[in-house]
């Protein structure tokens, strides 16, 4: 019995995310939130000047993100390239306002407190503008999945510009990444990355 690949996943509908935004939230209560929330699995925050973004991503989306990034570290392992993972830290900046958990992050070369890049999956519509708060946060490239597509952002300034090849992961562009998102597995991806880099 063969199994459907991860973009042939139920439909929005069926297997939406559970999204509340909450306002007039201060930092020291998103603080206090984050205490209280703690080490909890299946929840993620993000906080935008007083907005407070409280998400349970569904299955489809925790999918998507895992083989996102199980794809960019088989990149990074063929390439030899240092790549420090920290999965969905939290993120934030009391004076900018910012805080978000990314569905994976990552420091290239070295750790660092903020990472180099992020990678966020758009699964259903709604929320608070992610590319602001990495902004306001200085997250040099963000990755995101959204209605099937893989577009990468750097940080120029003041403001993110759409790229087609990443600036933090040399020659490593989403076309690439993008095309292995059709396999029926995540093993199946990786192991045709691999060989695709090989040649």
């Amino acid at each position: 019995m063969s199994t459907a690949p991860v973009l042939a996943a139920p439909s929005r509908v069926d297997d939406p995310d559970q999204r509340v935004i909450l306002g007039g939230i201060d930092w020291r209560q998103f603080e206090t939130f984050l205490v209280t929330l703690g080490d909890r699995a299946g929840v993620r925050v993000t906080y935008l000047e007083g907005q407070l973004e409280i998400m349970s991503p569904s299955q489809t989306h925790e999918l998507l993100a895992k083989l996102i990034a199980r794809l960019l570290e088989a990149y990074a392992d063929e390439k030899e390239i240092v790549f420090e993972g920290y999965k969905s830290m939290t993120i934030r900046s009391a004076p900018k306002r910012r805080g978000i958990e990314p569905d994976e992050c990552y420091a290239v070369g070295a750790r660092k407190d903020t990472p180099d890049l992020a990678v966020e999956v758009i699964w259903t519509h709604g929320g608070l503008d992610k590319l602001d708060v990495y902004r306001g946060l200085g997250v040099r490239e963000v990755w995101i999945w959204k209605k099937e597509e893989l577009q990468a952002y750097e940080l120029r300034g003041n403001a993110y510009v759409e790229i087609s090849q990443s600036v933090v992961i040399p020659g490593l562009t989403p076309s690439f990444i993008r095309q292995f998102l059709d396999c029926e597995t995540q093993t199946e991806a990786v192991r045709k990355l691999r060989s695709a880099l090989r040649k």
